[in-house]
């Protein structure tokens, strides 16, 4: 059987990881996917001292690539809005199927990117884009299929969930703790986007779309981050029997569905409070399974290209 051509656009952390991953585990995936899957062609402004590119075909045109004839499959890791947008919009009008693992990309313009998918009968596939190498979305499109959601909450930003968690442990003051977490690449050199709550409305903008069937509507989440909390915060918390989190929640109510991202109160005995460091967790409460949880690393080069798949 013809194999599946691949073309990665973006060799950054997640796109070299994807890369590594779909070479080294060639075999494996070919036989659960019954066919081979190859790469292709590379579109990348710079090479990935961490990945062996040689006897690839590698430009720095993502359109380019997009608008290739040879290519079945565009996956998007450049990051960011319009051109990502431009890319995979330009890739569905040639026909081909897409993968991204962009939250911004699906939270913001996703409604017309399934649209215009949808017209060209090919898939727009997006595990990658929420919590990492955990299969959040496969599990509730398909293994909770069965269930009407009531509720999700979840740590889906391992930045911040970094934060809280040393902030908690050692006592340590927010920017402190920032400046430590860029320093180790957990947080970008403008953070605003993960300890203001934006990557993680973007997150669960998307799990809400699935979990109650509605359009993406990023502009309708509530959105707060923990830029203003201290130590004592985290102390008196503690004290009382709780931890603070920093949770995306979503709930269906009879007045709509809700849309929250902020700093929250948890008794320190439940699972969520125990999450600690750059891991991420999402609770899920379906009406005839109950409560499901779903625990795993949030991000990170290997992990997020471990959820490349179809779907």
């Amino acid at each position: 059987m013809k194999p599946v051509k691949v073309g990665i656009c973006g060799l950054g952390t997640v796109g070299g990881g994807t890369f590594n991953v779909l070479i080294r585990n060639a075999d494996e995936i070919a036989r659960r996917a019954g066919r081979s899957i190859e790469v292709a062609a590379i579109a990348s402004r710079r090479e990935n001292s961490a990945c062996d590119t040689s006897g690839f075909t590698f430009t720095n045109d993502v359109m380019a690539l997009a608008r290739d004839p040879d290519i079945d499959i565009v996956v998007e890791l450049i990051g960011g809005y319009e051109v990502a947008r431009e890319l995979v919009m330009t890739a569905i009008e040639h026909g081909k199927h897409v993968v991204t693992a962009n939250k911004a990309l699906i939270a913001v313009h996703g409604n017309e990117i399934f649209a215009a998918a949808n017209e060209k009968n090919v898939v727009v596939a997006f595990e990658a884009a929420v919590a990492g190498g955990i299969p959040i979305i496969k599990a509730i499109r398909e293994g909770l299929a069965a269930n009407k959601i009531n509720w999700l909450a979840g740590i889906i930003n391992g930045t911040g969930n970094f934060i809280m968690t040393e902030m908690r442990e050692k006592g340590r003051a927010f920017n402190d703790v920032l400046a430590e977490a860029q320093a180790l690449g957990y947080a970008e050199a403008d953070p605003t986007f993960d300890v203001e709550g934006i990557d993680a409305a973007h997150k669960l903008t998307i799990l809400a779309s699935i979990a109650y069937g509605i359009p993406l509507q990023f502009d309708k989440s509530y959105t707060e981050g923990i830029s203003k909390i201290t130590p004592e915060d985290v102390q008196y918390a503690e004290e009382l029997g709780y931890r603070i989190k920093h949770l995306g929640i979503s709930r269906h109510t009879e007045q709509g569905i809700e849309l929250r991202v902020h700093p929250t109160l948890i008794p320190k005995s439940t699972l969520l409070a125990n999450v600690n460091g750059v891991m991420n967790a999402i609770l899920v409460s379906g009406d005839a399974v109950g409560q499901t949880l779903y625990y795993g690393p949030g991000a990170g080069a290997e992990p997020t290209a471990s959820a490349w798949w179809l779907i």
